[in-house]
């Protein structure tokens, strides 16, 4: 089946994680971390999409991006090429770096928006890595300072000074939603999702799909922001399938 195209959000705001082909490390030293960020920073400027918040961990890229103009997946093939054109000189390796499809969830309103924006700030501190705010490798330190390819117009108007910022990253959260699973908009958002991503009126037509197209396009949809109940419910698959595809 061929790939179809993402979904961008209404609100120019979107959640992307890039993760290293079968959970290739992606920096080895402060070094790769510099060169990465470096590199988003260059096509974030090209692109013009802009960074509200990011966080690189040792295997995987959270970043929160606004963007206007629909260019997502032009900065990210440029940053991976990029990127991955480095890496592999570096050390001597061949063959992709980083998965082929990047995950996106859209964002849509001022708590998801707040939910997604915390989340990656606390991903250091969820892996027991560090607190949040003693994580070099992340953008917690420049809320009040962003740097030229950065925009938090919007998340200060909703959180205002560093104190009330500090506040909200530290409160205990439970972030289990951001799993892709809990996460919820209705039904009938959800079937515009479908449609746009699949070009069919009713989930039911998975049913005829071979399982390689079936699992694709179940990942779709779940890249999309559908909860595998959503999936259940609007496909009539069992949710154990939607689970393992």
């Amino acid at each position: 089946m061929p790939r179809r195209a993402r979904v961008f959000s209404r609100s120019g705001y979107m959640h992307i994680i890039i993760r290293g082909v079968g959970r290739q490390i992606l920096f080895e030293d402060n070094c790769d971390y510099r060169r990465f960020l470096a590199t988003l920073e260059r096509y974030c400027l090209e692109t013009g999409v802009k960074i509200c918040a990011y966080c690189l961990m040792e295997n995987h890229v959270h970043l929160l991006v606004w963007d206007h103009k629909t260019s997502i997946s032009l900065l990210m093939k440029k940053v991976g090429v990029s990127y991955s054109r480095y890496y592999n000189r570096k050390y001597e390796r061949t063959g992709h770096l980083l998965q082929d499809r990047y995950l996106s969830e859209i964002i849509e309103g001022n708590r998801n928006f707040l939910m997604v924006f915390r989340y990656i700030l606390r991903n250091p501190q969820k892996a027991g890595i560090c607190k949040a705010s003693e994580y070099p490798w992340s953008s917690y330190a420049l809320y009040e300072k962003p740097l030229a390819f950065m925009e938090l117009s919007q998340i200060r108007e909703l959180l205002g000074d560093q104190k009330n910022y500090e506040e909200f990253i530290n409160e205990t959260a439970d972030d289990r939603f951001m799993e892709y699973e809990t996460h919820y908009y209705d039904d009938k958002w959800a079937q515009e999702i479908l449609y746009q991503c699949l070009n069919i009126k009713s989930g039911t037509t998975l049913q005829t799909y071979d399982r390689k197209e079936r699992n694709v396009a179940i990942r779709l949809l779940k890249s999309n922001g559908l909860t595998n109940r959503q999936i259940e419910r609007l496909t009539g698959i069992s949710r154990n399938i939607v689970q393992r595809a």
